[in-house]
């Protein structure tokens, strides 16, 4: 199955030398030279031999062995569909001016089923037509309009949930009227004199918690931003609106500046003037609330708290 002359070796196998009719099987091709030679591989048609096709080939591999020399390998696939015991010649190798041949081949082709010459010839059958299969076309047009449905209804529900988040957002939130400034404000006074802040000596907080109740208090009932300004800020905005109630301003300004001098000189108010400014604040309260507000009530006591 291999020939040799000088430093090349060719060489032709067959992977399987019996197959059925139909049947496929390789023919390797190979030659082993010095990379200083040249050898060309047998080229063939669509036959190898008369009633041997050709199916299939792959290209010229070449390898370099371990020893340096070339490898050339090739495969082709054949098959055959008549029922005989076939006989394969020497295939031929070309390198340089000389020739070389592998061994001859055999290939078995073998009829798997006896055929039975007696019975007539029968025409080919018509070409087969497939039923219709109506329930898988309904059933993917079922489908297609379901998707088709569930699209258009999320459609519809981002348009209509968007067109009600649009209308709410724009639309102005209910707001609760707000209570009477004087009853917020007597509502506080009572809950720092209820909680004892000074007493339990925490007197700058108590003093800060009454200046901001008084504070807010100014602010919404004579629209000066108190809360914004200082202590003289506040006195000067109000003195022309206490022109009459000069009482009132005097009290007031006395609170407010013993407050300042507690939170920022660290002033010990005494006990006296700590309860006097929680009388002056619901003193304020009460006197500058309109004739027309409803008379607010109020738990403090005029006796000593101390």
């Amino acid at each position: 199955m291999l020939n040799l002359i000088l430093s090349i070796i060719v060489s032709a196998t067959i992977d399987s030398t019996t197959v059925f009719i139909g049947d496929q099987t390789n023919l390797r091709l190979q030659a082993t030279t010095e990379k200083t030679e040249h050898v060309q591989l047998p080229v063939y048609g669509e036959t190898l031999i008369p009633d041997i096709e050709i199916v299939g080939r792959t290209q010229t591999d070449t390898v370099t062995l371990p020893d340096g020399r070339l490898q050339l390998s090739q495969r082709l696939t054949i098959t055959s569909f008549k029922d005989s015991l076939f006989y394969i010649p020497p295939i031929k190798f070309v390198a340089g001016g000389d020739t070389l041949y592998s061994t001859p081949l055999s290939l078995n082709v073998i009829q798997p089923f006896e055929v039975d010459s007696a019975m007539a010839i029968t025409p080919i059958k018509d070409i087969y037509k497939a039923p219709i299969w109506w329930w898988g076309i309904i059933r993917w047009i079922l489908l297609g309009l379901a998707i088709a449905c569930a699209a258009a209804g999320g459609v519809w529900a981002w348009k209509k949930w968007g067109y009600l988040l649009r209308k709410n957002e724009n639309e102005p939130a209910a707001q609760e009227p707000l209570r009477p400034a004087e009853e917020v404000a007597l509502e506080k006074l009572d809950s720092i004199r209820e909680r004892k802040i000074w007493q339990n000596g925490q007197v700058k907080e108590y003093h800060t918690e009454l200046t901001d109740v008084v504070r807010e208090y100014i602010g919404r009932r004579f629209d000066v931003r108190s809360t914004e300004k200082t202590s003289d800020e506040t006195l000067r905005a109000m003195k022309p609106l206490l022109e009459e109630q000069k009482d009132l301003y005097t009290g007031l300004a006395r609170m407010l500046q013993l407050a300042d001098l507690v939170k920022f000189a660290k002033w010990s108010a005494t006990p006296d003037e700590n309860e006097s400014c929680l009388h002056t604040a619901y003193r304020f309260v009460r006197d500058t609330t309109p004739a027309e507000a409803p008379e607010e009530t109020s738990e403090e006591n005029t006796t000593d708290t101390k």
